[in-house]
């Protein structure tokens, strides 16, 4: 392809074009180059050695059997994969770690209307709002879970000192009571999601036309109805992003129940979540193929949930 010169009226070729030996010139934009390629590939470099071999290590270590240290594997097939799936216990760890992401979930629509809130038009401090939310999300897991696990004591603890001023006579012992334990640990980890979660929905919510809402007013939708009927529809979007990484984290729960229900509580056994099974057995007991064996089923089980919750968010989602 050529064009002719402004000046002189000789044909040039164009940006791009072939030279008449066939070859592509250096200066074009398609012709990349080795650079790039150099990037990207020490980058696929770090990902595969940092996020894929360890998933395929952790895959073979699920069909071996090894030392207390490690060494010395032997190949034992399913045999990992059968003893865990007759452990009684996983039944229970698979119980809770719903139940607990379940609790998270909830938090999502909570913070939709904080959020919105915090939005209002008219509203000061709006900067401060979104820093007093966020900032339980910044502090470290395990020093907030002391906290909190102090606030839950059942003798001196400042839950259970206003519910007695409240005339409460027996307030119970939280993190000691089987059906009480996982749920106060589940308050916990909502009370640290809520503030990622409305900076997420705040942003979400700045980037819906004002204009959609000028002209429900001007139609006579009130507040609720612009929530309803605007609000909700358009940040489902960032909705479906937030209930992908909480439903993720909800199935990696350890920390906060590692902190605040130990080894010495009555209810640990009853309270145990998939990662902390994995815990016990890799770590406790020194049994890596079992251990493996829970990776994987971790690792399946969010899989399929998140493959779910991509099919279903054709329904709902509204990309605009």
């Amino acid at each position: 392809m050529t064009e002719v010169g402004a000046r002189d009226g000789r044909a040039v070729p164009s940006p791009g074009s072939a030279s008449p030996s066939g070859r592509r010139r250096r200066g074009s934009p398609t012709s990349v180059g080795a650079w790039p390629v150099a990037f990207i590939g020490l980058l696929m470099l770090g990902v595969a050695v940092f996020y894929y071999w360890p998933i395929v290590k952790n895959l073979i270590t699920s069909f071996q059997q090894t030392n207390a240290f490690g060494g010395d594997p032997q190949f034992v097939g399913f045999d990992n994969y059968t003893a865990l799936f007759q452990d009684p216990g996983l039944g229970r760890a698979i119980v809770n770690t719903v139940l607990y992401t379940v609790i998270l979930l909830l938090g999502v629509p909570l913070s939709v209307a904080i959020s919105a809130m915090i939005e209002l038009k008219g509203l000061r401090f709006k900067g401060l709002y979104r820093t007093v939310y966020f900032m339980p999300y910044l502090a470290m897991p395990m020093a907030v879970a002391q906290v909190w696990k102090i606030l839950y004591n059942g003798d001196f603890g400042l839950i259970n000192q206003v519910l007695k001023g409240l005339r409460v006579s027996n307030p119970p012992y939280w993190l000691v009571t089987p059906w009480l334990a996982l749920i106060s640990v589940s308050v916990f980890g909502l009370w640290c999601a809520i503030g990622f979660n409305v900076i997420i929905l705040s942003s979400g919510l700045k980037s819906i036309p004002v204009e959609l809402y000028e002209a429900a007013s001007i139609d006579g939708a009130t507040g609720l109805k612009q929530f309803r009927w605007i609000t909700v529809p358009l940040l489902t979007p960032s909705i479906f992003f937030l209930t992908i990484m909480t439903t993720i984290g909800g199935f990696q729960l350890f920390d906060a129940i590692y902190a605040m229900i130990s080894r010495g509580n009555p209810v640990e056994p009853q309270t145990r979540s998939l990662v902390r099974l994995f815990y016990q057995q890799a770590f406790v007991d020194s049994n890596q193929g079992g251990g493996a064996a829970i990776a994987i089923v971790i690792l399946a089980m969010v899989a399929v949930v998140t493959v779910i919750q991509f099919i279903g968010q054709k329904k709902w989602v509204n990309y605009v």
